[in-house]
């Protein structure tokens, strides 16, 4: 495990600020990288070790279990791959906490649509990089001169998320 201030805790925080600012995410079952696709995180600030799907009954995640997600920050400046496991969610209030005008646009009976199914992914261990090198190793990779040292250093290995 690395990280220049030595804290992964802060690496951490920043990843779910980065997705909280751009919930978008590939997600997968585990081993079966052709249902990977783009998924819309939904995520609660006070619920930092799950996050929320809407997806259809027909889709590959009503077989639920393992899955695997893959996460770029919308400026490139967090990365992250992590794991956990898909369950039914079955709270209403949940589901109605998360309930807006993006998701009804899937489905054409609105909240009531027969083929909604919520899930709840109960989160495992991630990989985390810091993709922001700063200024001077960005003037540095435009000289074509080495910064995988400093690359490293912004990289937290194994950490729960």
């Amino acid at each position: 495990m690395k990280y220049s201030d030595g804290n992964p805790d802060a690496l951490k925080k920043k990843f779910w600020l980065a997705l909280d600012d751009s919930p978008f995410l590939f997600l997968e079952l585990d081993g079966q990288s052709d249902t990977s696709v783009p998924m819309t995180a939904q995520l609660d600030k006070d619920a930092n070790s799950s996050i929320w799907f809407f997806t259809h009954k027909h889709s590959a995640f009503a077989k639920l279990g393992k899955v695997k997600a893959s996460f770029a920050g919308k400026d490139h400046d967090m990365f992250a791959r992590f794991d956990g496991t898909l369950a039914v969610e079955t709270s209403k209030e949940r589901f109605d906490q998360f309930w807006n005008n993006f998701v009804e646009a899937w489905y054409d009976g609105g909240k009531d649509d027969p083929d909604i199914l919520f899930l709840r992914m109960d989160l495992g261990d991630a990989e985390i990089w810091s993709g922001d090198l700063g200024l001077l190793n960005t003037a540095k990779m435009a000289l074509g001169m080495n910064v995988h040292d400093e690359a490293e250093e912004r990289h937290v290995e194994s950490v729960d998320i």
